[in-house]
């Protein structure tokens, strides 16, 4: 097992016990290819450390919102900052934001959001759980996740708890920096267990749930199935998939499912109207046809590489890896259009879409826009 996911199934002070992680190989050696697309930086600037967490930026429009372990907030238009404030304590996960507002939440578990526009402070809400993972915002509300997988759900106007949702879940779990997808009036969450669920913005009640795999094993950490990263929707399709499981997409309508495949992975997938593209526990990234679940290419040219979650981006497929490298996929086949690096430090949060490009953030807080041009 590599050092990366024990570091998201156990406390770091446990890694010491595993002292053969010393020995295990690098990453392997970039590989030389001829470009065929030019991978353009649009601009970067810098937020401050992620230290030991996961910092995925939020991007509204031109807007880019970035924040740091040290409690710095920024919203940033064109590489500049239009505004950073501290929000004086520490944070421990990444930025959610609408046209309205920007949250983020601390150490200690307080929701804080800010002003969109000014990044004065709207208002701070205790949650009494460690959040990892992004707010997501929409339907007038904040949706959270805790670490302990419960489901938080603030009113956006002024922090009041509207809703929780909790559920059983198993004794040992990745420890996910995944978010909440939000679609029309349902927040859709991938569980332990390879449960994906969706629940009600209104209340917080379950309203369907989705089994992409089952635990299976004789031990708890072989029975680890949880859904890798943040579910993704087609125009009537939901998709995902779990490490040690499958990967798997039903119709939204009826919950029937369309395909599954044995799969593992522990970051997660992306897909359009053609692929679902999945970076594997192996840091190969395969894409699969997406109504059939055929394996269309596979690259497996980045082994230890530790790619993050792919994403697509028109013809391509974007990610990042744990030396601060961006690779660019070609969508219909797999080979390597283009290679850039970002910084020195590790890329761990996903791509996000912006523009026509995306954006990445870096653990030291670099954060840069890029385009892709044939």
């Amino acid at each position: 097992m590599n050092r990366f996911l024990l570091r998201l199934l156990f406390p770091a002070a446990c890694l010491a016990l595993f002292a053969g992680c010393s020995s295990t190989p690098g990453p392997a050696d970039l590989v030389a290819f001829t470009a065929s697309a030019d991978l353009r930086e649009i601009w970067q600037t810098s937020i401050g450390d992620a230290d030991d967490y996961v910092f995925q930026p939020a991007v509204v429009g031109e807007s880019v919102y970035a924040a740091a372990a040290d409690g710095d907030v920024a919203r940033i238009e064109g590489g500049k900052k239009k505004w950073k404030v501290s929000v004086r304590t520490r944070l421990s996960a990444g930025v959610g934001a609408d046209d309205d507002l920007v949250v983020v939440v601390s150490e200690a578990g307080q929701a804080i959001a800010l002003d969109a526009e000014t990044g004065i402070e709207r208002w701070r809400a205790n949650v009494g759980a460690e959040v990892l993972a992004p707010p997501a915002i929409g339907g007038g509300v904040v949706v959270l996740r805790a670490s302990d997988h419960r489901l938080i759900g603030l009113e956006a106007k002024d922090g009041q708890q509207r809703w929780l949702h909790q559920r059983n879940t198993p004794p040992l779990a990745l420890r996910s920096s995944a978010s909440v997808l939000i679609v029309d009036e349902v927040a859709l969450v991938g569980f332990p267990g390879g449960k994906v669920l969706a629940v009600s913005l209104e209340n917080g009640g379950g309203l369907w749930e989705l089994s992409v795999s089952r635990p299976r094993g004789a031990t708890e950490l072989e029975r680890v199935a949880d859904v890798a990263g943040t579910p993704v929707v087609g125009r009537n399709e939901v998709c995902a998939v779990t490490y040690q499981g499958r990967a798997a997409c039903f119709d939204a309508g009826n919950g029937n499912q369309l395909w599954g495949r044995d799969f593992s992975s522990h970051v997660g997938m992306d897909r359009d109207t053609r692929f679902a593209v999945i970076v594997d526990e192996r840091d190969s990234v395969q894409a699969l046809d997406v109504y059939s679940g055929v394996t269309v290419w596979r690259q497996d040219a980045m082994p230890r590489r530790q790619l993050t979650r792919p994403l697509i981006v028109g013809d391509y497929v974007v990610s990042g890896d744990g030396e601060g490298y961006v690779h660019v996929l070609n969508r219909e086949d797999g080979t390597f259009a283009a290679r850039a690096r970002a910084a020195r430090s590790a890329i761990a949060a996903e791509p996000r879409p912006f523009g026509d490009g995306f954006i990445v953030q870096t653990i030291d807080g670099d954060v840069t826009a890029y385009e892709i041009r044939h």
